[in-house]
């Protein structure tokens, strides 16, 4: 690990952090809350993926929820792992894994920053805010849609680097691909176009004045305020020099 580049200690770090939290998921069961509905009761995800699992997916909402790459995920799982709820809560484990990584080279390549980029990641990895999402089968929403997320940040960052219609389409893609999976990614546009202000700069903001308006302009003012700076005042003082008659 000491020859490793120090992106990739980081990385290695971080992802072994989060599994070593989150490991002990895998000895936990399925909740009675929402859980049945969404899995271990679900007559449609237990039969794993089948054309009428992928129908219904489709036309069927959930708490006001139409997220059908979230059903289908769990199919997938069912159909892998049959109902064995440790291997479901790991998926969970290694989407919220993938995520802290995907953030990590987000804010790395936006910044530039590696230190301060790791230490946002590892925040991100180990707050108990994420419990829930992770150690609970039925917030499978959750971590799927973050994982988009970050894709589609990441897909952003890509096109604004070389703008072309062949890099942009990945970013609606992947965007629409995060709303199947949970609604709440259609604030999303608004997070790109803060972006576009810091740390893109694609959208900069008028400077303050005296904070950081460029070092030239403000010297080049500080000039005319100072006595004898204005052309007309010098100007008027030459006149009053001539001699007269």
């Amino acid at each position: 690990m000491a020859c490793m580049r120090p992106e990739r200690r980081v990385a290695v770090l971080l992802a072994v952090a989060t599994l070593a939290v989150y490991a002990q998921v895998a000895g936990h069961g399925f909740l009675s809350y929402d859980d049945p509905d969404y899995v271990s009761g679900n007559p449609y995800v237990r039969a794993g993926l089948t054309r009428a699992g992928l129908s219904w997916a489709l036309t069927t909402g959930h708490a006001g929820n139409w997220h059908p790459l979230t059903w289908l995920s769990h199919m997938l799982d069912c159909e892998l792992f049959g109902l064995r709820p440790g291997a479901h809560h790991l998926t969970n484990v290694l989407l919220h894994t993938a995520n802290t990584l995907l953030l990590f080279v987000l804010l790395r390549g936006m910044s530039g920053a590696l230190w301060p980029s790791a230490a946002v990641a590892s925040f991100f990895a180990l707050h108990p805010l994420h419990v829930e999402s992770v150690a609970w089968v039925a917030e499978r929403k959750d971590v799927l849609s973050t994982l988009f997320w970050m894709l589609t940040l990441l897909a952003y960052w890509r096109y604004t680097r070389q703008p072309s219609l062949r890099r942009y389409l990945p970013v609606l893609v992947l965007l629409a691909l995060g709303l199947m999976a949970k609604p709440m990614l259609v604030t999303l546009p608004l997070v790109m176009l803060l972006l576009d202000v810091w740390p893109l700069g694609r959208l900069p903001l008028a400077a303050p004045e005296g904070r950081d308006t460029p070092r030239v302009e403000r010297s080049a003012r500080r000039q005319d305020v100072r006595p004898g700076g204005d052309p007309r005042a010098r100007k008027a003082r030459g006149s009053e020099a001539l001699p007269r008659g």
